[in-house]
């Protein structure tokens, strides 16, 4: 296939093959069972973000999960800067492209259906990130529900992998919904302190201090640690501490990290006002003003530039 196609590619088992090429047997363990892991990362003005981070990741979930994808750390990464170099000509001015890596444990053959591959199904892929859709909640801000659902205890299944296993988020994303159908959900721990969300992780702020649920409960993601590290440059006090109902209702302000929304500010908490109702906060701004100089990409105008 020649290096520049007019539409997406994706790598499939070793083939650069067209999007709709990509085709799973419906023996495979992560359809039948969820039993593969995932990651994601995302490009600033085409250029991808802490690769390496995000593949070393990847590998300690492949390792937890005890699935051998059969490609070194090294390849993988070429593989993702390659998948986005062969479609960085379709993103329009402005755009930037999540790029995943999955794997699943392969097909759990009966032994006479002549599947050809049953090893470890390996896919490197990417999409546009919803910029538009999502433009209004850097206007507007997030509204959080924490929803009955709670995490999965660390006790029964570690949620520092990131697995395809995403039921227990699901059913948490459908309550938010049932209460407020633009709400993103941010779960409780099984000890009652907030947890994450959907690919996200929460921070609290309350008089200029900022706290963000221990990396146990938590998958710990790459926005969140250069949270943690814009935040050490500029000077601005952050911890990982158990934070609760009352911190949250409490705050001064709250805002969510993840890998697509990058630094978002949160304007309701469970249908209150979070602290005095501006968007964002005065520390949400700093930070995400540090993330944007640290990356070298606008991201919040990526977003909003869509509102007119």
């Amino acid at each position: 296939m020649s290096a520049l196609s007019n539409q997406r590619v994706a790598y499939f088992n070793g083939k650069i093959v067209p999007e709709r090429e990509v085709v799973i047997p419906f023996r495979d363990r992560s359809f039948t069972k969820g039993d593969g892991v995932f990651d994601m990362t995302r490009s600033f003005n085409g250029r991808i973000f802490k690769i390496d981070e995000h593949i070393d990741r990847f590998y300690r979930s492949l390792r937890y999960t005890q699935i051998d994808c059969g490609l070194k750390p090294k390849k993988m990464i070429e593989i993702s800067e390659d998948i986005l170099d062969r479609n960085r000509h379709l993103l329009g001015p402005d755009e930037d492209y999540w790029i995943a890596q999955r794997v699943s444990r392969g097909v759990d053959a009966v032994g006479d259906e002549g599947w050809e591959h049953v090893k470890a199904n390996v896919i490197v892929d990417c999409v546009p990130l919803p910029h538009k859709e999502r433009a209004r909640l850097y206007r507007d801000g997030m509204r959080v529900v924490v929803p009955p659902t709670r995490r999965v205890a660390p006790s029964m299944l570690s949620p520092r992998a990131k697995m395809h296993q995403y039921m227990n988020l699901i059913l948490a994303d459908m309550q938010a919904k049932a209460v407020d159908g633009e709400a993103w959900s941010i779960l409780l721990d099984e000890n009652g302190n907030l947890a994450e969300g959907t690919g996200s992780n929460i921070f609290l702020v309350k008089d200029g201090r900022v706290r963000t649920p221990r990396e146990r409960y938590v998958l710990p993601g790459v926005s969140r640690a250069t949270v943690i590290e814009v935040a050490a440059k500029i000077g601005i006090p952050l911890e990982e501490a158990d934070v609760d109902l009352y911190d949250a209702s409490t705050a001064d302000e709250i805002f969510v990290t993840s890998t697509s929304l990058v630094v978002c500010p949160v304007s309701k908490f469970n249908g209150a006002v979070v602290g005095d109702g501006v968007v964002p906060g005065p520390i949400t701004k700093r930070l995400t003003q540090a993330y944007i100089e640290h990356v070298d990409c606008d991201f919040v105008r990526q977003y909003t530039r869509h509102l007119a």
